[in-house]
């Protein structure tokens, strides 16, 4: 799946698209599971993410997010401002949810 993401990203030349693949497959890298199955975030992207103790794993469908503990607090009350709104409640609603 990741091969199939670099090829689309890739494949794009805009200036825009340029700087984007710089910053997002610039700081990608291969992690492999210690025998505990942990996995170890490379100092830059903990630094980026905010993380500095506790994290939130958040399974999206295909994939998780890993997220500092304040920034997952800090977004999820955001989503239920959202929430509140009528127009996210309908297109929530044509979804069958």
């Amino acid at each position: 799946e990741w091969k199939q993401l670099e090829k689309k990203i890739l494949a794009a030349k805009s200036a825009a698209m340029e700087k984007f693949k710089r910053f997002f497959l610039g700081n990608a890298c291969p992690l492999k599971c210690d025998k505990q199955d942990r996995i170890l975030i490379p100092p830059s992207l903990r630094t980026y993410a905010g993380i500095e103790k506790d994290i939130v794993l958040v399974g999206v469908l295909d994939r998780f997010e890993i997220w500092a503990r304040e920034r997952w607090d800090q977004e999820n009350m955001k989503m239920e401002q959202e929430l509140e709104k009528e127009e996210v409640r309908e297109e929530i609603a044509s979804l069958g949810l």
